[in-house]
């Protein structure tokens, strides 16, 4: 793990808006890193921020949100974070309306404008980047790295992207093709994921395409046709998901709704809820935070939509109930907003008692003694996940490599270097908006 803060910054940027297909809500934290080095954006007019055109209609509306987390600096991060959008709708495959052709060429396009500016020459950090571009009955999902883009469909988690972690026998192939090895779950004994923007160091194979490098930014792309179950899509980096499974993150998201929560204070919520209590957790809870929740409308007016859910939830609709040893059920009918005590966060629930107390979005506090993948049933989760992604290695000469399956569990194995970080985001308009994170302790 990283270099961490003897205290937490826990000082919040968040932001929302929406229209009339859908509401959104997005929020990061540094935490305990010694700088931030997350960055993301949410684009209401994909089309009007990118050529400067008079608004879309409604209709025709594309949204972009994109998750990017850095390593090894900012820099890398940053750029993708003002400028990744608007690559991806520059290219000729999103004029002619192919988003699944544009989101790829869009990646691969990033990483050469990167290459190709002098401000860059030397840049050795990398991102991971997690995007969903929607329209009111399409969300298409590009993801190169370790972020990921998870789908709420009525209480379950439905997986829209996938993992690229060294390990995976397709990314590892194509690796050791490349001329690069696997040790210790890292690609060259160093880079914790396969697929990045930027990583110029692990791109050097003039013989090679950029798709079949030791890292390659090509994406893995989904399609996925919007249905009356779907209620809202998270977008967020590892230092969520390493903390919570995606079942995980779609209940406690749908408790917030249920709550009539704001998306963004559920994003807080949730990044104080994955926070650790000390920096002693072998670097899970440590990692800067980045959430995005996108509220499917689907014709519904935002009043509609948070009182359908709120009726499903009362209703048991949908996987809501929790499993497991050592569950004990705190219900609260007080405010729905709440702070965290991170003195409390490992402290005995009542009695003697001991176990993590686990907030659920309506403030909801469960004791577990069992650890994530114990608490959660995972088996439709990973229907899902193996129905999407081709199982199958490939060769050096594949030029459109398919990512496999790993059985085993994703460990956290982030070791982010100690570099000064601004965090920004791209607001609903196209404007960006800066702050330096606050590096004295708290």
């Amino acid at each position: 793990m990283g270099q961490t803060l003897s205290e937490p910054v826990v000082d919040k940027i968040s932001s929302s808006g929406g229209d009339e297909r859908l509401i959104f809500g997005v929020s990061s934290m540094q935490g305990w890193r010694i700088s931030m080095e997350d960055a993301h954006a949410t684009i209401l007019d994909l089309q009007t921020a990118a050529e400067e055109l008079k608004p879309t209609t409604i209709e025709n509306r594309l949204s972009f949100f994109g998750v990017y987390d850095g390593h090894g600096g900012d820099r890398v991060a940053q750029f993708a974070g003002e400028n990744i959008h608007q690559i991806i709708a520059k290219q000729e495959a999103f004029k002619k309306g192919d988003i699944e052709q544009a989101l790829k060429d869009g990646f691969l396009a990033t990483d050469r404008a990167i290459l190709n500016d002098p401000r860059y020459e030397e840049e050795v950090s990398g991102c991971t980047a997690s995007v969903g571009i929607l329209s009111g009955s399409k969300i298409w999902v590009g993801n190169a790295g370790d972020s990921r883009s998870v789908l709420g469909v009525k209480g379950r988690a439905k997986p829209l992207s996938f993992d690229h972690k060294p390990q995976n026998e397709g990314e590892k192939a194509r690796i050791t093709a490349a001329g690069g090895f696997v040790d210790f779950g890292r690609v060259n004994g160093n880079l914790a994921l396969s697929r990045a923007i930027g990583d110029f160091e692990f791109k050097k194979s003039a013989e090679l395409a950029p798709e079949q490098q030791i890292v390659t930014a090509f994406p893995d792309v989904t399609v996925h046709d919007i249905s009356d179950d779907d209620e809202f899509l998270v977008v967020a980096c590892d230092g969520i998901w390493d903390c919570q499974s995606s079942q995980a993150v779609v209940e406690f998201v749908r408790r917030g709704i249920a709550a009539k929560q704001e998306l963004a204070k559920i994003c807080e919520n949730m990044m104080d809820n994955c926070l650790a209590s000390n920096s002693e957790t072998g670097g899970v809870g440590c990692d800067n935070m980045t959430i995005v929740i996108i509220g499917l409308l689907r014709g519904k007016t935002q009043d509609e939509w948070y009182e359908e859910i709120a009726k499903r939830v009362a209703n048991g609709d949908g996987p809501s109930e929790f499993r497991g040893p050592g569950v004990h059920h705190n219900f609260d009918d007080s405010d729905s907003g709440y702070d965290v005590d991170m003195d409390q966060k490992s402290k005995p629930f009542s009695g003697n008692q001991k176990g993590r107390i686990i907030l659920l979005g309506d403030g909801t506090e469960v004791l577990t003694d069992s650890d994530d993948t114990e608490m959660f049933d995972h088996q439709e989760e990973d229907k899902d996940l193996d129905s999407q992604v081709h199982k199958g290695q490939i060769t050096g000469n594949d030029t459109n490599p398919k990512p496999v399956v790993d059985e085993e569990k994703k460990e956290s194995t982030d070791s982010k270097p100690e570099v000064a970080a601004n965090s920004f985001l791209t607001n609903s308009t196209g404007a960006t908006e800066t702050k330096a994170p606050d590096a004295k302790d708290k």
